[in-house]
């Protein structure tokens, strides 16, 4: 015998054999005779490196089928997912109408009450209940619950009890009976701290998919709403939902959008929906968004009924909202919830915001940097003394001042939050000027800038502008009125070379739409919006039916 038959040999006796599908009723002592805990099953479970449930499966059994014997599928449950290591897993025992069966479920998951009707039904059949089969008898005649479907996969029962629903294994049979008895912890619906609106609806996206979609659902009573179902990575298999109304959208985004999502192949995307932007999106260092996110289903609603895709991702809060525009980014559910004078007027403070936000500080810098630019009737505009640092090292210093502001806003306290604020308003405020170390209208034009920021209706886009800003002083303290020309240049050129899902991002600017701007720039009454944008390529232009 040659010395690759011997090795060969030595790996077949060292492999644990495959249970098989039938072991005596001694089944305790006929495992442990046959299949001790020694060390090849310890090596083998060291060189386990499966990618995923199916494959994991296969690994201890030799097939994704679900075995006959109970007995097997206990040991393969065993080594694939930690019963008897993880506490939540619960593999129960019970005997029904003299057929051995075992119920597997993710104690967190389970609705008790649910459950427990299904098994006080259970414990009263008896042998001649079952003589039809006892498959079909549990399935058709005696489990008393509206979703219950078959499967034959072990892999697949695996895969939907770590979801929450619980397996039902029968003694003789190769398949499985999953029972939707999940119930999953719920926070109430809130208004979104982002998106909050004098008048309007109060209540926002949780972390639960279901609660969302029938947030949604509530407000659309469409039958043309479709919700098509994705799970994304190979270990947290997470819950995704692209929805969209059949016949509006633009069937090639909605192709183009669930291609990306089922090519997604990672580990998991625990972070949710912004995993599954940058998966899909592919934008590289782009600073700026090319997905809107909003936690209120109303504005979700909205954007669904304009022939938009909207994806939910299970655990987040926000859903993402494709394509959109820069200018979609700067509107807010408040301007719709005012008359059209009103909104037309808090749209246009707002955009105003967004601009001082971008280009005040620049252009104040360039002033001061270039007398002659300055007209003669905003000859007070300018410091009149001079602080002991450089003029950009103060803006600089101040933005990463309102930065770490801001971070620190996120993790103190509530009742801590108002003592903050005093202090970064009198130390880093007051104190630094009085100590000349910054100038009065640097502290000045920076908070108002900095109020433009948080006015900025998405905070994607509100961060964004700030990285822009920052490169625009910098060209400005280092090259002038070039650098404050090329600057601006470059920035609208990387607008309008941004695409959302092949929209165009500057879009109704560019390409030019003047009916479109209007709507941007005034907030039209309802009954006069009778076409829906047309970036969207919808299939249905018109909200409103012609007259007959």
């Amino acid at each position: 015998m040659d010395q690759d038959t011997q090795e060969s040999t030595q790996e077949g006796k060292d492999r644990p054999q495959a249970i098989p599908d039938f072991v005596p009723e001694d089944e305790e002592n006929f495992l442990q005779e046959n299949y001790p805990e020694d060390e090849a099953i310890k090596r083998k479970r060291e060189a386990e490196r499966s990618d995923n449930v199916e494959e994991s499966v296969i690994y201890w059994q030799q097939s994704d089928a679900i075995s006959r014997s109970l007995t097997t599928t206990k040991h393969t449950l065993k080594e694939v997912v930690g019963l008897g290591e993880s506490f939540d897993v619960v593999f129960r025992d019970m005997t029904f109408g003299g057929k051995r069966t075992c119920l597997v479920f993710i104690n967190g998951f389970a609705r008790t009450d649910a459950m427990q009707e299904i098994l006080k039904r259970l414990t009263y059949l008896t042998p001649e209940d079952l003589t039809t089969g006892a498959l079909r008898s549990f399935f058709e005649l005696y489990i008393p619950h509206i979703q219950v479907e078959k499967t034959e996969k072990l892999s697949d029962a695996i895969n939907k009890t770590l979801t929450g629903m619980s397996a039902l294994f029968i003694e003789g049979e190769q398949t499985a009976l999953m029972m939707d008895t999940r119930q999953y912890p719920v926070r109430s619906p809130e208004e979104p701290s982002l998106e909050r609106v004098v008048r309007g609806a109060r209540d926002g996206f949780t972390e639960t998919l279901v609660t969302n979609i029938t947030l949604v659902r509530r407000r659309l009573r469409d039958p043309g709403l479709k919700l098509e179902m994705v799970s994304v990575g190979r270990r947290t298999r997470t819950d995704v939902c692209i929805a969209y109304i059949d016949d509006i959208v633009d069937k090639t985004q909605v192709d183009s959008i669930r291609e990306k999502i089922k090519a997604v192949n990672i580990d998991g995307i625990p972070l949710a929906d912004k995993q599954l932007e940058e998966a899909i999106i592919h934008r590289g260092w782009n600073p700026y968004p090319l997905v809107r996110y909003s936690e209120r289903p109303d504005v979700v609603a909205s954007h669904l009924l304009e022939g938009r895709v909207v994806v939910f991702v299970d655990t987040s809060p926000s859903v993402m909202i494709l394509p959109t525009t820069f200018f979609d980014l700067c509107q807010h559910a408040e301007e719709n919830r005012q008359t059209p004078f009103m909104g037309t007027y808090l749209r246009w403070v707002r955009f105003f915001g967004i601009f001082a936000s971008l280009f005040l500080l620049p252009i104040w810098l360039l002033v001061v940097v270039h007398p002659e630019f300055k007209p003669a009737g905003l000859a007070f505009i300018g410091p009149q003394e001079q602080g002991k640092i450089p003029l950009i090292a103060q803006f600089l210093l101040v933005e990463f001042g309102v930065d770490l502001m801001r971070m620190a806003a996120v993790h103190t306290p509530t009742p801590l939050a108002s003592a903050m604020g005093l202090i970064a308003a009198i130390l880093i405020g007051d104190i630094a000027v009085q100590t000349g170390l910054f100038v009065n209208e640097v502290v000045l034009y920076m908070a108002v800038a900095a109020i433009g920021m948080f006015a900025t209706p998405s905070y994607e886009l509100g961060l964004a502008n700030r990285v822009v800003r920052l490169a625009l002083l910098v060209a400005v303290a280092i090259f002038g009125a070039p650098g404050f020309v090329i600057g601006i240049t470059s920035f609208i050129v990387l607008l309008t070379l941004r695409r959302s899902n092949n929209s165009s991002y500057m879009w109704p600017f560019i390409p030019f739409n003047a009916k479109a701007m209007a709507g941007v720039l005034f907030r039209v009454p309802v009954m006069t919006s009778k076409q829906r944008p047309s970036s969207n390529k919808p299939r249905d232009n018109t909200r409103m039916p012609g007259k007959r």
